[in-house]
């Protein structure tokens, strides 16, 4: 019997040489024949190399993970690796055996593997009692949780590390990157400040100017400079952040 064949589809470069390096060690039988950028590249990838299985990340431009598992439904077995968790039932709807939540966990990924492994040789179409089983198991975790970004992947040298949202002082724009800052380290990732926005939790980061989003539980105080700036002072961090004209509304009581 050939190998079972896999293909990893993640935007994220170091994301993908994880869980590369994380399926090499839970399941040494398994080769990974691809590897894909996007959506689009995904679903061609696919059907250049007709792989057992595709990994597949959500959030891809030109097609998403839940586009493209559309797309490849009854043609392999499908699992999500992802950040959001507010995607398990869709997930589960379009198909797929399983659900992953990043950062990925070596213990739980045997399990996935494990679950794969049992059905190899299998046609995806014939999997609707597992589905309907893990959709059961999954539904109400899922709707119980929010929907907001709850770690950062940041490329270090070699490495890609992980940084949970509360760890986070600030995030600052800084040209072409944006700028993480948390009580011991400071790293840059690419994406934009707009994005943080959109994905995190307004309840928890406040946007205090254009170019930086604040944690709210790291303000230690509000104070105004001899031009009279707002200017935030964060907890165990010696920089002080200025407070645009537009976001004064924030602290209406200075």
């Amino acid at each position: 019997m050939n190998a079972p064949t896999a293909l990893i589809a993640d935007d994220e470069e170091g994301m993908r040489q994880q869980l590369r390096s994380r399926l090499q060690e839970a399941w040494p039988a398994l080769n990974i024949v691809a590897e894909a950028e996007n959506g689009i590249e995904a679903v061609a990838l696919a059907g250049k190399h007709q792989p057992d299985i595709v990994f597949l990340d959500i959030r891809m431009p030109g097609l998403s993970g839940i586009e493209a598992a559309r797309m490849l439904f009854n043609r392999c077995h499908l699992v999500f690796v992802t950040a959001y968790d507010q995607y398990a039932i869709e997930a589960f709807e379009q198909g797929a055996l399983d659900y992953l939540l990043k950062p990925v966990g070596g213990e739980r990924l045997k399990t996935t593997c494990t679950r794969l492994q049992s059905l190899i040789g299998q046609q995806p179409s014939n999997i609707e009692r597992q589905l309907s089983q893990l959709l059961s198991h999954h539904s109400k975790p899922a709707a119980a949780k929010t929907d907001y970004l709850r770690w950062i992947q940041a490329v270090v040298g070699t490495n890609l590390r992980m940084i949970s949202t509360r760890e986070v002082l600030f995030f600052q724009a800084d040209e072409k990157y944006t700028r993480v800052q948390t009580e011991q380290s400071e790293v840059l990732i690419r994406k934009t400040l707009k994005e943080l926005a959109d994905e995190l939790d307004p309840d928890e980061f406040w946007r205090i100017h254009r170019s930086t989003l604040v944690r709210v539980d790291a303000i230690e105080e509000v104070t105004r400079d001899l031009r009279g700036r707002q200017m935030v002072r964060i907890r165990n961090h010696p920089e002080l952040l200025e407070v645009s004209r537009g976001h004064t509304h924030l602290f209406q009581q200075m």
